[in-house]
């Protein structure tokens, strides 16, 4: 028989599972971390001709923002972006005004199309990215051409392709993050 004043000594799934409880400090803190580690593997020394490394930083916050929609608040794309701004080489500012008029376009998208599939978030995240790339080439002070154009088309394509693994990245820190952790009387 189970034991009703010692939830302790039930042996059900449910038993272990009373008296827990989030941490807040994981989460709230591993969205932001992720999208921190995100905008220092631009800094990774990667050798080639053509800009190959897609933004990741840019990448992980537009996921986070896409698969858990109110979890970061409409601020956050200033300080990401300031920080990505520091380590990606743009010039400050850039990463500030695009990641904070990325969320400002999910939030008008969130709110005119509630009820997107997997396939509408790819291509809205494979159009952000697109407008993010093009418009840091136009934001870097370089004159675009035709040039710029064709040696970001690999990275704009990577970009595009890479999404569905972020996406799947995402929802397992997701799961990380909600993991019930034993509250200390």
């Amino acid at each position: 028989m189970i034991d009703r004043i010692n939830p302790k000594s039930r042996s059900d799934q449910y038993g272990r599972r009373i008296n827990r409880d989030h941490s807040p400090v994981l989460s709230t803190a591993l969205p932001y971390a992720t999208i921190i580690l995100g905008s220092l593997l631009a800094v990774l020394p990667v050798s080639g001709t053509l800009p190959l490394l897609p933004p990741l930083g840019y990448m992980i916050f537009l996921g986070w923002r896409v698969m858990r929609p109110g979890l970061l608040p409409m601020w956050a794309g200033m300080p990401l972006g300031a920080f990505d701004d520091l380590f990606s080489g743009q010039p400050f500012g850039s990463g500030i005004l695009l990641w904070s008029v990325t969320m400002i376009g999910f939030e008008l998208l969130e709110m005119r199309f509630p009820w997107r599939s997997f396939m509408h978030d790819w291509l809205a995240a494979a159009f952000a990215t697109t407008a993010y790339i093009l418009l840091a080439i136009t934001l870097s002070g370089a004159t675009p051409n035709i040039h710029h154009l064709i040696a970001a088309l690999p990275q704009i394509l990577l970009s595009a392709l890479l999404y569905p693994i972020i996406a799947r990245m995402i929802d397992w820190l997701d799961r990380i993050r909600l993991t019930r952790v034993k509250v200390v009387d």
